[in-house]
């Protein structure tokens, strides 16, 4: 299993949004750059990710899980962009903040602190332990 990072804006899709979506969850779409692209290429159904509020709180807020491996993204005819479908897997009860990330020695080579634009990033699995930790989900999935 791999862990990733997937960052919303809340304003425009937000953690509750993915939540009401159910079981099926919906396609990871509109992300245009390449690396971030290719991060959705390389994961699995089954992977799990933080949902993590961007401008807006700024804050890892809930877990994802990966239902579909990448597609053509449909909010585009250019063959090029392609994203995963993903689905709400369980609540972060205490959102992790950016600033817990920075301040965390454990974490600071988190691609989050180091490429906060990066729209859908690795995480590593001792990263992955630790925003668990702090964010109240144990254990961590």
């Amino acid at each position: 299993m791999q862990y990733w990072l997937f960052k919303s804006e809340p304003f425009k899709f937000s953690w509750e949004m993915l939540k009401a979506k159910g079981a099926a969850g919906t396609q990871w779409d509109g992300v245009r750059n390449y690396q971030a692209r290719n991060n959705m290429r390389a994961m699995q159904v089954g992977d799990l990710g933080f949902f993590y509020h961007s401008n807006e709180g700024l804050a890892v807020v809930g877990i994802v899980e990966v239902c579909a491996l990448a597609h053509h993204d449909t909010t585009t005819e250019d063959a090029r962009w392609e994203c995963v479908d993903v689905r709400a897997f369980t609540d972060v009860p205490k959102p992790v903040t950016l600033d817990d990330c920075k301040v965390n020695p454990s974490l600071a080579g988190m691609v989050l602190v180091n490429n906060s634009r990066l729209s859908v990033q690795p995480v590593k699995p001792e990263e992955w332990r630790e925003i668990c930790r702090l964010g109240g989900v144990d254990p961590a999935p």
